[in-house]
């Protein structure tokens, strides 16, 4: 799993049908101090994140294990939310 944050979302009116009713996230991969690491990302949100949250993310054919036992079309899947994290000095 690794760290994001959510900076925008994406509106898509034609999609897969596996992706109807499902809410699109643009993140923004972090480090355990928030600083931005490498581009942005599409995710499939599976817990309810909003903007400006940090989340943690799957990729791969885990991302898709949320959905189980549907078949979503994903390889990078929102699965959790942030609350703090503790790093050492």
């Amino acid at each position: 799993m690794h760290l994001a944050r959510v900076v925008g979302t994406v509106v898509a009116t034609a999609k897969n049908e596996a992706l109807e009713g499902r809410k699109l996230l643009v993140i923004q991969p972090i480090d355990t101090r928030r600083r931005d690491l490498g581009k942005t990302l599409i995710a499939i949100d599976a817990i309810g994140a909003g903007v400006g949250e940090t989340i943690f993310w799957c990729r791969g054919k885990e991302a898709s294990f949320p959905f189980d036992p549907k078949e979503v079309p994903t390889d990078c899947t929102i699965v959790g939310i942030v609350d703090t994290i503790f790093t050492r000095p």
